[in-house]
């Protein structure tokens, strides 16, 4: 891959080809198809999940996603997502951040729970990759405050 440059054509590409894996994985999500969430996944990607769980297969991901969309998870809905950025931040290499609501059977929009996303992407064999994915809970600082409130009980 040649070396991109700043507004360059090419960046802006990639740009937006890494800005759409979010909605993708969530659409994937929706349909209750696990393997279609992690297929933009390298085989070995790392994924600390909500929870703090590191996952560091993609095939680790599956299983432990499998048995969540299937119970837990089972009908749940991703709504809402947006990117507010993308970069390449060195050739071949990109960071995606994206937000999404969370809907479980029943609920309805606008959704209590959103969490944020952080991508680590690598260009690999022709495409953009997934290897690394945080994903954590938007709180305000009022619901952080009580939650320790809570804990200090």
């Amino acid at each position: 891959m040649r070396k991109l440059q700043k507004g360059d054509r090419m960046e802006e590409e990639s740009i937006e080809a890494i800005s759409a894996i979010p909605s993708q994985m969530y659409a994937a999500w929706n349909r209750g198809d696990v393997a279609g969430f992690f297929a933009g996944f390298a085989e070995d990607a790392v994924f600390a999940d909500l929870e703090g769980t590191i996952y560091l297969s993609r095939a680790d991901m599956i299983a432990a996603h499998e048995v969540l969309l299937g119970t837990v998870m089972k009908g749940s809905q991703l709504v809402g997502g947006d990117v507010p950025f993308a970069r390449i931040v060195s050739p071949g290499v990109g960071v995606v951040h994206s937000r999404v609501g969370i809907l479980m059977p029943g609920e309805e929009e606008p959704p209590t729970r959103i969490s944020m996303q952080l991508f680590v992407v690598v260009w690999r064999t022709d495409r953009w990759v997934v290897v690394a994915l945080e994903n954590a809970r938007m709180l305000s600082l009022e619901s952080m405050a009580a939650l320790e409130s809570l804990a200090a009980r």
